[in-house]
């Protein structure tokens, strides 16, 4: 995994506007940063000021990293068709991992964090 510093083009996977959820708390965090958001969720047109993609599959070509705020069982789902699509670096916030997804991800030789928090990893951009 590369430096969550390094990248400029985030989805979210749950990202919401409900303000009481990660997914949403997220999404300001990083757009505060001045990250470019990718959320993607099947529930809204947009989400903190950016267009939502109802799934994985619409996302941009530039997307750098799939960051995943969703329970295990979604994340697997999406996980699997993630990695279809060819995607390289999957982000699990805490809360999101389980032990069936970690063992997916070690089979399939997936490029992957864990056990951090991307608001955390994260700083201002210049």
């Amino acid at each position: 995994m590369r430096d969550a510093n390094e990248y400029n083009n985030i989805a979210l996977i749950g990202a919401t506007q409900n303000k009481e959820k990660y997914g949403n708390k997220i999404m300001k965090n990083l757009k505060q940063k001045g990250f470019n958001l990718y959320p993607v969720t099947p529930n809204y047109n947009e989400v903190e000021g950016f267009t939502a993609y109802s799934d994985i599959s619409k996302l941009p070509e530039d997307t750098d990293v799939l960051v995943f705020v969703v329970p295990p069982k979604i994340g697997l789902e999406v996980t699997k068709k993630a990695k279809e699509l060819g995607f390289k670096e999957l982000w699990y916030q805490p809360g999101a991992e389980s032990s069936d997804l970690k063992e997916y991800l070690e089979e399939n030789n997936l490029d992957y964090s864990f056990e951090k928090c991307i608001m955390v990893e994260t700083n201002y951009k210049q």
